[in-house]
Formats: structure tokens, sequence, C-alpha cells
């Protein structure tokens, strides 16, 4: 035990193997999910391989992984001191490359399941990923080897101040909804380039009489000679069918569709929703914004996830060893919708006429910065209301609006006399 206090860095004692890239299929995603889910001896290695396998292979895959973590890096962190003003040392920090790469392994603590990071003692925050496959969340245990299951292979993570392990012992990660549908897609691609390949251009087909050996050998010699596409030879006395499926997959639509269906589930595990990433055919207008605001509420849940690690006693006291000041707490700032806001404000204008609203209330929800002379800019506002309305005068000549002369009933009657009488000589006049 004494020679691993000695160790400056656990990273460094680990044995490092690379990513295993033999086929994978939905019998090996079923092993690796059993071996990772055992209840004496827990092992996530075959699982992170296959993971690692269609993750660095599937286009569709990162993309929207990438789209999620981008909703949250893109996002404004401040870090507030107890005075309510902004800490620019730290702000500047989590803007710095360092703290975009710890926010990003923070969220792909939800993508993989955990996420380790081991801090370097020294002037400057500076970190070092820790392998996946080496860390055992069952056992709370970081091992030298990625097979290790015990504490004399390995370091209790939980004793170490300098070794942040991010992730819930028992959460295998979004990627385990979306590896089914990694290793389909995959096989799809396959058969779609094969179906090109073999459809995709036209066969050629040569007939040569069984018994002439000279004419089938001078065929042979053409259809080498003349391209590498699909060519048969057959005798004319044979029976030859070929049977190419066009009937019902004539447009390759079936391996499209499939494929198709693979991404959309992929993209409701990462993202909870389609339209912001693709369009459906009933897509439209309507159901696009309600798929973006559903994205809306599923990046508010992943900044406050955010928000609760960065304020959390463990990374405090980290940030603390480097010298910070780590007297506030870290915050985002949401982006209002203003179309929500405007409903908001309506809502709020009404209550307000109906019970005594603080005036806290509308600098935190319509995030308008309160200024320093509060007090004093509320003493002058209650004071103009209580100002009576000023009289006028030579310099100041507001004349009240004369009055609209009032109609009298003598005067309301004679004008209705005036107005039938008139009707009455029009339609006289009209009358044959």
């Amino acid at each position: 035990m004494e020679n691993k206090e000695k160790e400056p860095f656990i990273i460094h004692d680990l044995t490092l193997v690379a990513p295993d890239r033999s086929s994978k299929d939905i019998g090996k995603l079923k092993e690796s999910v059993v071996t990772a889910e055992s209840v004496y001896y827990p092992n996530r290695v075959m699982l992170y391989d296959l993971y690692h396998d269609i993750l660095s292979m599937d286009g569709f895959l990162r993309g929207i992984i990438g789209k999620r973590i981008d909703s949250v890096l893109n996002k404004k962190l401040k870090f507030i001191k107890k005075d309510g003003k902004q800490d620019d040392d730290l702000t500047d920090l989590m803007k710095s490359e360092k703290g975009r790469d710890l926010i990003t392994l923070m969220m792909e603590s939800k993508i993989w399941g955990i996420s380790g990071v081991e801090f370097v003692i020294g002037e400057e925050l500076t970190f070092k990923e820790v392998e996946r496959k080496h860390i055992k969340p069952e056992k709370g245990l970081i091992t030298k080897s990625q097979y290790g299951l015990s504490e004399q292979d390995g370091y209790a993570y939980e004793e170490m101040p300098f070794v942040w392990v991010i992730g819930k012992p028992k959460d295998l990660g979004l990627l385990l909804a979306c590896s089914m549908y990694g290793i389909y897609k995959r096989g799809t691609f396959g058969d779609y380039a094969q179906y090109v390949e073999i459809f995709g251009q036209p066969v050629r087909i040569m007939k040569y009489d069984a018994y002439d050996t000279k004419t089938k050998q001078e065929l042979k010699t053409l259809l080498t000679d003349s391209g590498s596409s699909l060519a048969m030879m057959i005798p004319k006395q044979a029976e030859f069918e070929m049977l190419d499926g066009k009937t019902s997959n004539g447009d390759g639509k079936l391996q499209i569709g499939l494929k198709d269906a693979c991404n959309e589930e992929m993209a409701i595990a990462i993202l909870g929703n389609t339209e912001t990433t693709s369009s459906s055919k009933s897509s439209g207008y309507a159901q696009s914004k309600e798929h973006g605001e559903q994205q809306d509420e599923l990046t508010i849940s992943d900044l406050i996830f955010i928000e609760n690690l960065l304020n959390s006693k463990k990374f405090k006291q980290i940030l603390k060893s480097y010298g910070y000041d780590i007297n506030g707490k870290f915050e985002f700032e949401i982006d209002l919708n203003l179309t929500k806001l405007k409903l908001r404000m309506e809502i709020d204008m009404f209550v307000s006429q109906k019970v005594p609203i603080g005036d806290d209330y509308w600098y935190e929800t319509y995030r308008i910065p309160k200024p320093d002379n509060y007090d004093e800019l509320k003493a002058k506002m209650e004071l103009a209301k209580q100002e009576p309305t000023p009289e006028p005068t030579e310099t100041n000549p507001k004349k009240p609006q004369a009055k609209k002369p009032q109609l009298t009933e003598t005067r309301k009657q004679n004008l209705l006399d005036l107005l039938f009488k008139g009707l009455a000589d029009f339609f006289d006049q009209a009358r044959p």
C-alpha cells in the first residue's frame, strides 16, 4: 500500500489496451450486457469496446451526441460570488478549452454511463481522463488491468481527493439503447452496398452450345477483357432464371427504410425527438416546433445536471486546491424564449392587478440586472407617483380640453323629426 501512495498519478500505472475491433453482432451485444450486469464479477470491457466500435463508425450517432453536448457547451456559464457579482477568474476558466473539455466529459457520463478524471497537482487546473474500461463503479475501484476486480489490483477512488468519477454505479449509458440499432444499421448498409453492386449495373449473359468448347473459350476471353461488371456464361441447353427481387424491392427502399428507422430510434434515445435532426414525410411546422420544445426541456435538464456537478463539494474542493475562491456558485445563463416570455408577461401583469408582486420576481423572471442604487431609484419612483399634477401656468400652458356640447332632449327630438321627415319625402318621390 505504501508503494501506491508514492505513485504521482494513478493513470500512469494503468495498463492500457487498444479497443477490440473484431466483428460485432447482436449475440456479442447480449453477452456484453450480461457480463456488465453480473452481480459478483461485473466488467464493462466488452461492452465499452462495442460502444467504441459502433460510435467510431456511425456518423449519425456521433452527430446527435455532439449536438446534445454542444447544446450545453454553447450556453453562457458564469460563477456568481456571495455578493452577487461575477467571478471573472472562474468564469474564464470554464470558458477555456480545459473547462469545455471537463464539461464534455461530464456530459459523456450520460452517454457512456461513467467518466473519470484525475487532476494534476500544480498551479494551474490540469486533468487527464481515466480510461473507462479500468473504472469499476460497482466496486468503487480503478484497476491497473482492465479485467481487474479487486483492490489489490487497483485503487479505491473515493479515498482520493484528486480523482473524480462521475456517474451512477448501475448506469450503462444511453449508448446501450443505441447499440442494437447501430449493429442493425451497419448490416443494412452492407446489404445495400451488395444490392447496388449486383443490380446497379446491367448483367451480361452469353449463351453457347454445350458441345462447342472453342466458342466457350472465346466468349470467356471476351467477358474478361470487356470489364469487371457481372457476367454469366451458360449453355443454350440449360434453363436460367435470375430472381433479383425487383418486384418487391426494385429501388432499394427496403434497406433505406430500415436505416432510417434505426436512425430515428437513436435520435429519440439521445435527443428525445426526431424532427430537430431529420424530417419525416408527415412533419410540419407544428410538429417541428413541438419537438424543438421537447429538446429545449432536455437541454435545461442537462444544464441543471452540469450545475450540480460543478457546484458539488468534490469539485469545489479541487478548485480550492488550485487557489480559487469557491464562495459562490456556477450558473448557466439560459436564453429567453421571447414568445413564451410575452405570454408570461401578460399573465404577470394581470396577476399584479389582483395581488402585489415583489420587485425581485420581475428581476429574476425577466433577467433584468438589479441596479446597485436600487433603493434610491425606488424611492424616487414612489415619490413621483405621490406628486400632484401641476396646474397650467404661463410657462406650462396646458389648457383643459374643451367639453363637447351636450345635446338637450328638445334638440335631440327636433333632429329626429327632421330625419324622419327627410326619409318620408324621399320615399314619396320614389313612389310611382
